[in-house]
């Protein structure tokens, strides 16, 4: 599968580009960035074409890989799923839920397979948990800390202005709702504040009437750093393990599960942008709910 890959910085050079370029089966056709030079640096150390051109890169391309701001994102997503390419996105999928929505209806008008890729949820082990915990049901509570510090120096997401701009919420509120979604299931009502240094704070109430709490910041002291999530129900407490592979690895294994969904023809995947689309509901919702000061309802 030919993949045009849409974004020029760290994780698109360290993880979409070496991830592609990796793989058996995929092939890098070219890449597109807003920044030309960075573009052209990028594709040189590929060997492969840059473009200066969406719409030149889509023609050349089976697939897209997209690692840009997610309002960027959104709106070529659109134009790829309508050119009939299939989707390898990032999270979140977008910024609103109505660029959201568009992206969905574009892919489904269009019959293309799409992934959006919520890390943790393409490590085997990781998976594997999620499965077997939502099997076991009667789980009445989840709890979620995610600590991050990327305004350290030489990090390389600390300059990223959509992170400074947009925060904990929505980028790692993605990875964090990935994990809670699969097992206590669709999120119904939202209640949300924030805290010190960034931090966000969520309460979920979930169809069948199951909670889970939320705590999120990019901008934690380094000493408190940390990343657990926990279920809590009638088969006692339950942790989510940290993935087993590396980042390389997981985007490796979303590539071929994108490749079993064109070749199979389903269009079902566990994180496809109606997923990604649920995921910004609620980050949408926890956004109101935390400048008004009141719960949203979904």
């Amino acid at each position: 599968m030919r993949f045009g890959l849409f974004g020029t910085g760290h994780w698109a050079a360290e993880t979409h580009a070496a991830a592609i370029d990796a793989h058996p089966r995929a092939e890098l056709a070219g890449v597109w960035g807003r920044d030309p030079v960075k573009a052209g640096v990028l594709a040189t150390r590929h060997g492969v074409p840059v473009f200066e051109d969406v719409d030149a890169l889509l023609d050349a391309c089976d697939a897209i890989a997209v690692a840009l701001p997610p309002d960027v994102q959104a709106e070529i997503a659109v134009r790829a799923a309508t050119a009939g390419r299939h989707l390898l996105l990032d999270k979140p999928l977008a910024l609103s839920l109505a660029d959201a929505d568009r992206v969905v209806d574009a892919a489904q008008a269009s019959g293309v397979a799409s992934i959006v890729f919520f890390t943790q949820r393409f490590h085997p082990n990781v998976t594997g948990f999620l499965a077997s915990t939502a099997a076991a049901g009667g789980w009445q509570h989840a709890r979620g800390t995610m600590f991050a510090s990327i305004y350290q120096p030489g990090n390389p997401y600390g300059n990223s202005q959509w992170r400074r701009d947009r925060g904990a919420l929505w980028d790692i509120g993605p990875h964090a709702l990935s994990l809670i979604l699969p097992v206590l299931g669709r999120v119904n009502r939202v209640t949300a504040t924030d805290g010190p240094s960034g931090l966000v704070h969520l309460l979920l109430t979930h169809d069948g009437g199951a909670t889970s709490s939320l705590s999120l910041t990019l901008d934690a002291p380094a000493e408190a750093v940390t990343r657990d999530f926990v279920f809590f129900g009638e088969n006692g407490i339950e942790t989510v393990p940290p993935g087993d592979g590396s980042v390389l690895q997981a985007f490796g294994t979303a590539i071929d599960q994108l490749l079993e969904e064109v070749e199979a023809g389903t269009r079902d995947h566990r994180c496809d942008v109606r997923f990604g689309r649920e995921v910004v509901a609620v980050l949408e919702a926890a956004e109101t709910a935390r400048s008004q000061r009141c719960s949203v309802d979904l």
